[in-house]
């Protein structure tokens, strides 16, 4: 279910928001927003919700993708915890540093 809706998510969100924030802000294409603008919308609590979830769900569809990539491509089924570990253990890491970072953004 994690793979699923973290692939879901990632595929209708993040293309709007890399677009945004990589290239039509930094380029001029649109004005960007304030930090004064960005501070009131990420303070709001159902934000910092939807970017947890964004996150979250992401960071285990990665994890759960490049795992069975590398068992299938790399044919690497022998290592099979330690891959699991250092994949799934990447995403909890990076979610446990999404959830500080956004209680600590104000």
């Amino acid at each position: 279910m994690l793979f699923s809706a973290g692939g879901v998510l990632s595929a209708l969100l993040m293309p709007s928001l890399v677009f945004l924030f990589g290239v039509a802000f930094p380029l001029g294409w649109l004005s960007p927003p304030s930090h004064a603008q960005l501070s009131a919308v990420v303070s709001h609590p159902l934000t910092r919700l939807a970017l947890f979830v964004l996150c979250t769900l992401s960071l285990f569809h990665w994890a759960h993708r490049f795992r069975y990539t590398l068992y299938d491509g790399l044919q690497i089924k022998h290592l099979n915890v330690p891959v699991a570990v250092f994949c799934y253990g990447g995403a909890i890491v990076g979610t446990v540093a999404a959830a500080v970072l956004l209680v600590q953004a104000r």
